[in-house]
């Protein structure tokens, strides 16, 4: 393991403010450890306990229980021991930034009744499909519309957070693994999200490694343009991590796909089914100097074991991955 990954990672866990201890006893995995070829499978055995410090990013907050990216997951996520919430931001037509996964409305917000003539008709495998952009309403008009009830009646009224808000919500009790989406999409709209996101950081001091020890900021991007601008044009020092995923999934985890990541970024977010059939990817990451952190581990995806709590164990143990991204963090194994 090298030491530029060792400091990085130490960097990470130092400045968590509830850095989750992994205590597995039992849930050390002798017979069922992955073979290379991603078989899992075979009897837990039981082993002598073993302490692994670990990363528990909540996906868009505690999202299994409560409407995604709102400030109820938040808060539950926070409750449930996260080290991070992981809110996607997207930008409103007057600049912006909320907490958001779609670049559409109509998903998690009522949107088509508040504003049921302002869609888009975009065409989708030949068929018209009418679409809400978030980027077509300004600030005032997203906050008229409800973001929880989708969800279920209790949550009814939710809104969709700012960015800010949800920054004062998270501060100083976990830390903040932000993602630019689509940045490509909102630089032909004329949008500079990865200025506006250091922005906003500054606005709350915390546009620097270690501002806030108990808020630790990392950005996150599919986009390694995205990326290369907050590190090379934007100059930021802030940890850097790197979304993979799709067909160029196999050249970004060669060994020297790796050290091209490591030229912008301080850390991969591997789809876990990456790494089910290529475990060496996690300590070449490590030689590379890069973090791991996989993606998404929920209740309902737990394929090939008995409980998610058993799938985030084996990530955890077995293939030595510096935390997990989930969208249950009570079931997070401690």
């Amino acid at each position: 393991m090298s030491r530029q990954f060792m400091e990085l990672r130490g960097k990470l866990r130092a400045g968590s403010p509830v850095m989750t201890a992994l205590v597995v006893g039992v849930l050390v995995v002798g017979a069922g450890c992955s073979d290379g070829g991603g078989n899992w499978g075979g009897a837990l055995q039981e082993e002598a306990a073993e302490e692994v410090s670990a990363l528990l990013v909540a996906h868009r907050g505690a999202s299994a229980y409560a409407p995604e990216h709102t400030l109820a997951a938040y808060e539950l996520a926070i409750d449930q021991g996260a080290d991070y919430v992981e809110p996607d931001l997207q930008i409103t037509r007057d600049g912006v930034l909320i907490a958001l996964h779609d670049l559409t409305l109509n998903r998690t917000t009522d949107v088509e009744l508040v504003f049921p003539d302002r869609f888009r008709v975009d065409t989708v495998r030949g068929e018209p499909v009418q679409r809400w952009y978030a980027n077509d309403f300004d600030l005032e008009e997203i906050l008229r519309l409800d973001a929880g009830a989708w969800f279920g009646e209790e949550f009814a009224g939710a809104r969709v957070p700012l960015f800010s808000e949800v920054i004062d919500v998270v501060r100083g009790r976990a830390g903040i693994f932000a993602e630019t989406k689509a940045p490509e999409v909102y630089g032909d709209r004329g949008f500079d999200m990865e200025r506006l996101v250091l922005v906003e950081l500054s606005q709350h001091g915390l546009d620097r490694p270690g501002a806030d020890p108990d808020t630790p900021i990392v950005i996150q991007s599919f986009s390694a343009a995205s990326l290369r601008i907050l590190r090379d044009e934007l100059g930021t020092e802030l940890p850097l991590t790197y979304l993979i995923s799709g067909p160029d999934a196999e050249d970004w985890l060669s060994a020297e796909g790796l050290i091209r990541v490591r030229a912008f970024a301080t850390g991969i977010a591997p789809t876990k089914s990456l790494l089910v059939n290529r475990p060496e990817v996690v300590a070449r990451a490590h030689d590379a100097g890069l973090t791991v952190i996989p993606w998404t581990f929920g209740a309902s995806r737990a394929d090939q074991f008995d409980s998610l709590r058993e799938e985030m164990a084996r990530f955890l143990v077995d293939l030595g991955v510096d935390g997990l991204i989930t969208n249950n963090p009570d079931l997070f194994p401690r």
